[in-house]
């Protein structure tokens, strides 16, 4: 079974201005000790995204295991060492059988039973969402609460990622109810290396 660190960044070109921002972001992050990062763009063209896939691997490849959101295809083409797919996008099956079993394969849930449902596929990691209130989807699932990752870690042996709105100020909370490692959009945007190194501090 993986071992997930702390902290999964999310690097979410819909929140940036532009391709220079989502690479200097990147750079940033590894430099404060990431050792995965997640590649998300809903909004850009295949060709956008495997031009930003090929140089985060080229930036920061050799030290961050990167995970490409929703697109198996381009996960594959960009060499990424994994997927991360939602309920909207391919079966974790399906991506299972694009990837191949040496890619790491994560899965977003909402609920008990979408968590229960993933967790009897060939996902190294289900992650449970929103925590918390977040601003990173334009339509967001029901937040889940603490108690949502209690209930999560109760269903599953497998690694979990808590997702939505989590900050330094409540990061420890959620490993406590049980989450392996918290992925975060918002809180790393600003000083992304020093945001990084702080939230080694509270999730040490």
């Amino acid at each position: 079974m993986l071992i997930l660190p702390r902290l999964y960044p999310i690097v979410d070109a819909g929140n940036l201005p532009d391709a220079s921002s989502v690479l200097l972001i990147a750079e940033e992050l590894a430099a404060g000790g990431c050792e995965l990062l997640q590649y998300r763009n809903k909004s850009g063209t295949a060709r956008q995204m495997l031009e930003h896939a090929h140089t985060l691997k080229r930036l920061v490849g050799s030290r961050v295991k990167l995970i490409m959101n929703d697109r198996a295809d381009l996960c594959l083409a960009a060499g990424f060492g994994g997927l991360h797919v939602g309920q909207d996008d391919l079966s974790p099956e399906s991506a299972r059988l694009i990837i191949g079993g040496d890619c790491w394969l994560g899965v977003s849930t909402h609920n008990p039973e979408q968590l229960t449902e993933a967790d009897s596929t060939s996902a190294d990691y289900l992650a449970i969402g929103p925590v918390f209130g977040t601003s990173s989807k334009a339509n967001p699932d029901s937040v889940v609460g603490l108690e949502g990752v209690r209930r999560a870690r109760e269903l599953t042996r497998k690694p979990l990622v808590a997702i939505g709105g989590i900050t330094r100020a409540n990061a420890r909370s959620v490993i406590d109810a049980g989450a392996d490692s918290v992925a975060v959009i918002s809180d790393l945007l600003r000083e992304p290396r020093k945001s990084a190194e702080a939230f080694f501090e509270v999730l040490r």
